[in-house]
């Protein structure tokens, strides 16, 4: 499996499927078809309007098929704000910048980064734990999104017995929240 051709490809299948998703489908599929035939046969089915309306469905309006990967584990906590400094730190050491409306860890960015760059793929093991939880929720939805993230699972090490049981644990309980703040 050529790892860097399907993190590039799941970058762009992941992304929200604006006119840019469209245009750049055939360039993909032509590139993907074997990495990703269930998700590409079943987006040829749909028209643009349904595969956006599942898109925000899924991504936008549930909590386990959050696409920012510090969210799993971070929730909305001051916490998360360090990660993502962190990790936007890491992009520049690797000699990347941001554009300043995406946040540095969006599945597709962080997919594109280690699509491009080998420590990338070390930001994936990281949060290895929320991909699983993500690809477990998409695979509940009935998602064609949850090929998408399967494949990119398959190009790393197979998950951990702690990876798993911190997925398990995630699903059950949600990410942490913070009180700081809040009356009871």
């Amino acid at each position: 499996m050529n790892h860097p051709v399907v993190r590039q490809a799941a970058a762009h299948l992941l992304a929200y499927p604006d006119d840019r998703f469209w245009a750049r489908l055939p360039l993909v599929r032509e590139a993907a078809q074997p990495h990703f035939p269930a998700f590409l046969d079943r987006v040829a089915r749909m028209g643009h309007g349904e595969l956006a309306a599942h898109y925000v469905e899924v991504f936008d309006l549930k909590r386990r098929c959050c696409l920012y990967l510090t969210y799993y584990a971070d929730g909305d906590t001051r916490r998360r704000g360090e990660s993502l400094a962190r990790l936007k730190a890491r992009y520049r050491a690797a000699g990347w910048e941001l554009c300043d409306d995406e946040l540095p860890d969006f599945l597709p960015v962080v997919l594109e980064f280690a699509a491009l760059d080998c420590s990338g793929e070390q930001v994936l093991k990281e949060h290895r734990a929320g991909l699983e939880l993500l690809r477990a929720a998409l695979a509940e939805e009935g998602s064609p999104y949850e090929s998408v993230v399967s494949r990119v699972c398959a190009t790393l090490p197979p998950a951990s017995a702690g990876d798993l049981r911190a997925a398990e644990r995630l699903a059950a309980a949600g990410p942490p929240a913070e009180s700081v703040g809040v009356y009871r």
